[in-house]
């Protein structure tokens, strides 16, 4: 069985601030950190300068002398497990992992529509097009970089489904562009054509990281965030058999890199 992230206590998914980064925190070791990122926040600053998860990263030493870093990226909208490595050493060999395809993501999304079957691989090729003005977007292209999700549905409610989705590369907006171009864009992503009006219902929902060659994988799961749960729950999600807040294990502070 692959390691299960520890778990101090449930994190908040409100508004990340100062005072309650480290309660996101899902997994820790000496090499790297798991935390559950919330929606509507980026993980670095951009041009336009505001808040940002890197922001706060000092806070989360826990006893090194540097930061830790960001091993992969989120969407500013998209919420739930994100990578830190703890040190250079640690971000070049969690690098390498997600290189080589060998990081096993999970995401859920609730989506407009229901597929017409029930599960499926998504090969479609993804290439940046600029727009003007209003900056770029992600389209599928034959010449753009190759792009493949695996994808279920997990369940169904009338114009609605709700939909795991294993990206096997890490494409730029691949789930996303994915999921339009199945016909059920992710409710929330009027970018790609899903009804806007509320937040992105779009959840890095677990990782496995194959970090230690002598020992199974490191699996961590986020908690549903609050702005998906009731749309979670129609599509037949069950909070009070969701296991990710028992999740526990022991805190290795000590692993040689």
């Amino acid at each position: 069985m692959p390691r299960v992230g520890w778990l101090a206590q449930r994190p908040r998914d409100d508004d990340v601030s100062p005072m309650n980064i480290a309660d996101r925190v899902l997994y820790r070791d000496g090499l790297v950190l798991v935390i559950d990122k919330p929606a509507g926040i980026p993980v670095h600053g951009g041009p336009g300068g505001g808040p940002n998860l890197e922001h706060w990263f000092a806070l989360l030493r826990f006893g090194l002398p540097r930061p830790p870093g960001l091993a992969h990226r989120l969407d500013r909208d998209t919420s739930g497990c994100l990578v830190l490595g703890r040190h250079p050493k640690a971000l070049r060999r969690l690098g390498r992992l997600f290189a080589d395809g060998r990081v096993e993501k999970i995401y859920w999304a609730v989506v407009a529509g229901v597929p017409a079957e029930a599960e499926g691989r998504i090969e479609a090729a993804l290439a940046k097009q600029p727009r003007g003005t209003a900056g770029w977007r992600m389209v599928v292209d034959p010449a753009g970089q190759r792009a493949i999700t695996d994808w279920r549905v997990l369940g169904v409610a009338p114009g609605r489904a709700w939909l795991e989705l294993r990206p096997r590369t890490g494409r730029t907006h691949q789930i996303r562009v994915h999921c339009a171009a199945l016909g059920v864009p992710v409710v929330g992503d009027a970018a790609y054509g899903g009804p806007g009006g509320g937040p992105l219902q779009l959840h890095a929902r677990s990782i496995a990281l194959p970090l230690y060659p002598a020992r199974p994988p490191i699996a961590v799961s986020a908690p549903v965030p609050t702005h998906m749960l009731a749309a979670l729950v129609a599509l037949g999600y069950d909070p009070a058999v969701d296991e990710t807040p028992a999740a526990q294990g022991d805190i290795e502070e000590a692993i040689p890199a």
